[in-house]
């Protein structure tokens, strides 16, 4: 099948962000006494980043405040930009599909961290718009996310190819009837804690 546009997840689809992501997280929460292992960061990938940190306070029973808690890791992750890496593979396929069919990025993060990543890698001119976690009410694995991407671009979701990393990212962009490519199939993120 030919596809009439292209969406990316963008942490751990278009960027290597994934480690630094992880290194945020165990240093935002060593400051409230919260665990957070690399197998269930791995496990969460997809979700808010409000969600995770709501999940984690409630499974330890730590009274905090979630949002207070995602803002801090977001201020952490930033001071982490400059060691992130593109994915090689995935970013040779938004080179081969730039200006011929549109793209766009579909991300469960927020502005910032999104353009941060982008900006940083030099990527955010190939998409013809961006979607966050602020521009949708139901985050991955809702279909949202992807469905509001195809809208933007003009172009029925089911002419769309996904590009994702995640098991709730996969999930949505199949529920918003578009065909998926597994990341996972081609490239493995490096442990930090291995």
């Amino acid at each position: 099948m030919s596809y009439e546009a292209i969406i990316f997840d963008c942490d751990g689809t278009l960027a290597n962000s994934m480690p630094a992501h992880y290194i945020a997280w165990a240093e935002t929460l060593k400051r409230y006494g919260v665990d957070f292992s690399e197998d269930l960061f791995y496990a969460t990938g997809g979700w808010s980043t409000v969600k995770v940190a709501q999940y984690l306070l409630d499974r330890d029973g730590v009274s905090g405040d979630a949002v207070k808690i995602a803002e801090e890791k977001e201020d952490e992750f930033e001071r982490h930009l400059h060691a992130i890496e593109m994915i090689p593979q995935t970013v040779e396929v938004v080179k081969a599909h730039y200006q011929k069919i549109p793209l766009a990025v579909a991300t469960g993060g927020i502005p910032r961290v999104c353009h941060g990543i982008l900006d940083n890698l030099e990527l955010r001119h190939y998409f013809e718009t961006i979607v966050t976690a602020w521009d949708i009410t139901h985050s991955k694995p809702a279909p949202d996310t992807y469905l509001e991407a195809a809208r933007r671009l003009g172009v029925d979701p089911k002419k769309c190819l996904a590009y994702e990393d995640t098991d709730p990212g996969l999930e949505s962009a199949r529920q918003a009837g578009m065909a998926v490519i597994d990341v996972r199939t081609y490239f493995t993120p490096a442990r930090v804690t291995a």
